[in-house]
């Protein structure tokens, strides 16, 4: 039997430490009944930039959570007006010679109270006992006596995404601090607020604190771990920019019958611009859209084909009969640009339908670039791409005489905080290291992906402060991030903490 154990281990690649100190704190019943109160007052200030006076209260939230630590802490300003701080903080370890920097966001995307669940308010954390879709009830928040199940999920939003880095970050350091481990490294904390909003003050933060910003190893605690639900080391992220379009038609809105066969519709117009940019499989059509790709390297490759298979149970989960693709991998797409549709507009529908012909059409369009991609570069090729479907393109409302003009006016305009993609080297030893700590806390070899489907601003570190990223997520991947009825699960948050401690033990 202990030869059997010792070879498993050896397959793993791992010393897994299932009565870790760390382990047994976090499992700690008194404990996570106290962060699971703490969480959820967290989650209840409100988190959507523009909310100027709730984003200050998240921040000192933040600061308030490092203070009781005895983490010496302070707002990053960009100086410009109405922007959220970035709250930092920074341990100085006696004896350690690197310094991890730890990165996470408060903020999170805007709200439609109207679309979430009945009984569900965005910023009203409640408990249910499974995710909503698959039965899950809603439970009161447990007395001091009751257990809690590891299954239970929070729901609300930035519950995943992405204040769930930010607490775990924090409480990882108070394991350490509570259960007498060390940490070996040094570390500086940096929890962004305007990372939903593109980081649009994110440059000038970074060139006000350069050297402050300093460190060896950046991990980045944002987004969902595996599909399969294994802990995973993610080397790259997309880029992103969006993209407003708008297409029009007669100046005042008409009765469609008395208008219909005459008047062009643009919404009819907006559907057939847009269907040309894509074919049936999904590939966009846009000419050179994928020509700039940079390809992976043998490395990435070689951790491509170690990725666990997720298209099952992702066709299960999303009850999708086929996917987009033409037949490749998951894995594979997400190395890929996309062109997404985020919202169309045209007239109304349901009972506030009318039979109008509408004055005009719009879209919201969501670029994820790769790497080679480059923001403004890949904007120009969708508006090359209008241009070609016989579109006067503008970036202004239309004038009268620009009306009468053109028969087909779009405007096209590219969004403030648009950035490009980034990945560091797989081989980097520091990031080798994060994978053996993070292996120390499960009993399997971690997922390791050259890039991620989602975008952060991770070029910014590498551009303005010298910084190596790495992104370890911690958080359940049928979150719901982005739309309504965000959530997370407990055991995740709770595994999400072991991990971070255990990558401030790095070795």
């Amino acid at each position: 039997m202990k030869l059997l154990s010792f070879a498993f281990i050896l397959i793993c690649g791992v010393a897994f430490a299932q009565n870790s100190p760390i382990k047994t704190f976090v499992s700690n019943q008194d404990n996570q009944h106290r962060w699971l109160n703490e969480y959820a007052e967290f989650l209840s200030i409100p988190n959507v930039l523009g909310d100027s006076i709730n984003m200050l209260r998240n921040a000192n939230r933040i600061s308030e959570m490092l203070s009781k630590l005895g983490i010496k802490s302070e707002l990053l300003y960009s100086g410009k007006y109405k922007s959220a701080p970035s709250v930092f903080g920074e341990i100085k370890v006696p004896g350690a010679t690197t310094t991890i920097a730890f990165y996470a966001h408060y903020d999170g995307q805007p709200v439609n109270p109207k679309q979430w669940a009945e009984g569900l308010a965005p910023f009203t954390p409640a408990l249910f006992t499974d995710r909503l879709d698959q039965g899950g009830k809603k439970i009161p928040f447990p007395t001091a006596v009751e257990k809690i199940n590891p299954q239970w999920r929070l729901y609300g939003r930035a519950s995943s995404d992405d204040k769930a880095g930010v607490f775990a970050i924090i409480t990882a350091y108070e394991a350490l601090l509570k259960t007498g481990s060390k940490p070996t490294v040094n570390m500086k904390f940096f929890f962004e607020g305007e990372e939903e909003a593109g980081s649009i003050n994110l440059d000038e933060i970074f060139k006000r604190n350069k050297e402050k910003l300093n460190a060896d190893l950046w991990v980045i605690c944002d987004g969902p771990r595996h599909i399969s639900g294994k802990k995973q080391i993610v080397f790259g992220v997309r880029g992103d920019v969006n993209v407003d379009l708008k297409v029009y038609a007669s100046k005042r809105p008409l009765h469609s019958g008395n208008y219909g066969n005459w008047a062009p519709n643009p919404g009819m117009r907006l559907a057939q611009l847009l269907s040309s940019m894509k074919d049936a499989e999904g590939n966009v059509l846009i000419k050179a859209f994928y020509d700039d790709v940079t390809p992976l390297t043998a490395l990435e490759k070689q951790a491509i084909a170690k990725i666990p298979e997720v298209e099952t149970i992702l066709k299960e989960d999303l009850l999708l009969a086929k996917p987009d693709g033409g037949g490749k991998s998951f894995i594979e797409l997400l190395t890929l640009p996309t062109l997404n549709i985020n919202g169309m507009q045209s007239g109304n529908v349901g009972t506030m339908a009318s039979n109008v012909i509408p004055t005009e059409a719009s879209a919201v369009l969501d670029l994820r670039l790769v790497l080679g991609n480059e923001v403004n570069r890949q904007v120009q090729k969708v508006v090359d791409h209008v241009a070609l479907q016989g579109y006067t393109v503008i970036d202004h409302e239309p004038t009268d005489a620009e009306r009468k003009q053109f028969p087909l006016l779009a405007k096209l305009t590219k969004r403030k905080g648009g950035y490009n993609a980034q990945r560091t080297t797989m081989d980097l030893p520091l990031a080798q290291k994060v994978a053996k700590a993070i292996e120390t806390t499960i009993p399997y070899e971690v997922v390791k992906v050259p890039s991620a489907g989602g975008s952060l601003p991770l070029f910014l570190f590498e551009q303005l402060i010298d910084g190596k990223p790495i992104t370890v997520p911690i958080v359940n991947y049928d979150n719901n991030q982005h739309a309504e009825n965000e959530n997370v699960k407990l055991e995740y948050l709770w595994e999400g903490i072991e991990t971070m401690a255990a990558i401030m033990q790095l070795k």
